[in-house]
């Protein structure tokens, strides 16, 4: 499989964890265990040396310890599209910034309209947010009607979806900074790239060092998860050794490998011949050299962060106690239509129209096979939020328990919306365009 199968393989898997996660979250927020639900995830626990410690809930380590991993992950993948990927060619990276622009402003803009008088104001970055896995789940289940050209844009598009709610999460969502822990975590962030210049590839430096980063962060007042994504743009993307160096190391070694079994009275299994199972290991050393610690460190943490770290944020964040009363008070609550209005219609908006712009007048240029009415899809399917939604309104919300609960529920209609509405519009318009062709797939 290349790198982006897998991407997309293990991105399908975690919208469907995530979906059971977040279906379970609702159900016990439902059911008779819910005050237990939310009080698990609200107990403590923490550190202690020396009569001195750091005590945090549960839900406190999850969403500012695992979902700094999270962010480290996006970090790695935004550095490699902006070093290889889809946002290194220009003509093909005018439409999907211009995409990801238009789906952040007018969704910010339109919250604003809604609670410009209610006082909630801070939940503007809410609808902002795309969430990859969810739009990649539902594409895959089209993935005979749509482009794999598709789906690398709407991929391009979450990454630079992501790099904007990094920045509103640094610059909006950061209180009280503290300048001297602000020094430490500079000085511990140019240590890194240091060792990444001098030629340091050791894994367990970079996870020590990045470990020290994101508790300087915290401490310095700006949120903690931005260590993720600091420490990732310090992680080498340059092998140890180049192409013909791997070429000459292997061949040596598969030619003394080869010399070995000759030399052999009669077939024997590796286990038994130490010294071939040691040109192997050398093998392994070279072939690791060869590569990049951002690919392997990427791949590695990919399967970890969507298979265990999504679902436990989504299980510990997506729980909302609905009836009949709370239902009618959310309606007409302007957080809620902030919201949903802002996910459902200004992604759509927002990202059709700048893309349409993009394209017609400063000279973007789409992906093969890829139309506006992909777009229009992706515009519609953009407006499942949910991660970074649910993370940005903990973000805003986080001493108002009433309107934390109205912001979760309006992502989730949102993302509901969304989906379903996306889906269905892209479905529909293959067959019309195949038909406009002349042929109709069966």
């Amino acid at each position: 499989m290349t790198p982006f199968q897998e991407f997309i393989r293990d991105q399908t898997t975690a919208s469907g964890l995530l979906l059971v996660s977040a279906v379970a979250a609702v159900v016990l927020a439902q059911s008779q265990w819910a005050d237990g639900y939310e009080a698990f995830f609200h107990s403590h626990f923490g550190v202690y040396w020396n009569g001195n410690g750091f005590d945090k809930s549960i839900h406190y380590w999850i969403n500012e310890g695992l979902m700094a991993l999270f962010f480290f992950v996006i970090g790695l993948e935004i550095k490699r599209e902006l070093l290889v990927g889809e946002l290194k060619e220009a003509k093909r990276t005018v439409p999907i910034i211009a995409a990801a622009i238009g789906g952040m402003l007018l969704p910010a803009l339109i919250y604003t309209a809604f609670n410009f008088s209610s006082g909630k104001m801070e939940g503007w970055g809410i609808p902002m947010a795309t969430d990859t896995a969810f739009v990649i789940g539902v594409l895959v289940l089209l993935r005979n009607l749509v482009p794999k050209s598709l789906i690398i844009f709407i991929t391009a598009l979450a990454i630079i979806d992501d790099i904007g709610a990094i920045l509103v999460i640094a610059l909006f969502y950061s209180k009280d900074v503290h300048a001297t822990y602000l020094i430490y975590s500079g000085a511990i962030l140019c240590a890194m790239i240091v060792l990444n210049i001098i030629g340091i590839r050791r894994p367990s430096v970079y996870i020590v060092s990045s470990a020290a980063l994101w508790a300087m962060v915290m401490q310095s007042g700006i949120h903690a998860t931005i260590a993720g994504i600091l420490a990732a743009m310090a992680v080498p993307a340059r092998p140890t050794g180049g192409s013909r160096w791997f070429l000459e190391r292997t061949r040596k070694l598969l030619h003394a490998f080869e010399q070995k079994e000759h030399q052999k009275a009669e077939a024997t299994s590796i286990l038994e011949d130490e010294e071939q199972h040691d040109i192997i290991e050398e093998i392994h050393s070279v072939a690791d050299k060869a590569s990049t610690p951002l690919q392997r460190w990427e791949r590695s943490l990919q399967q970890p962060v969507a298979l265990f770290v999504l679902p436990i944020f989504a299980l510990a964040n997506a729980g909302v106690g609905v009836n009949m009363e709370s239902i009618a008070r959310w309606v007409v609550d302007p957080i809620v239509l902030g919201v949903v209005v802002g996910l459902v219609v200004g992604k759509f908006v927002g990202i059709t129209s700048m893309t349409w712009l993009a394209v017609r007048v400063f000279g973007g240029r789409l992906a093969e096979n890829v139309t506006f009415r992909h777009i229009a899809g992706i515009g519609l399917l953009a407006g499942m939020g949910f991660t970074m939604s649910l993370f940005l309104a903990n973000l805003s919300f986080p001493d108002t328990k009433s309107d934390l609960l109205a912001a979760k529920f309006a992502i989730l209609i949102a993302s509901l919306i969304s989906g379903f509405s996306g889906y269905v519009w892209l479905r529909t318009i293959r067959p019309a365009e195949a038909s406009a062709s002349g042929h109709v797939e069966a």
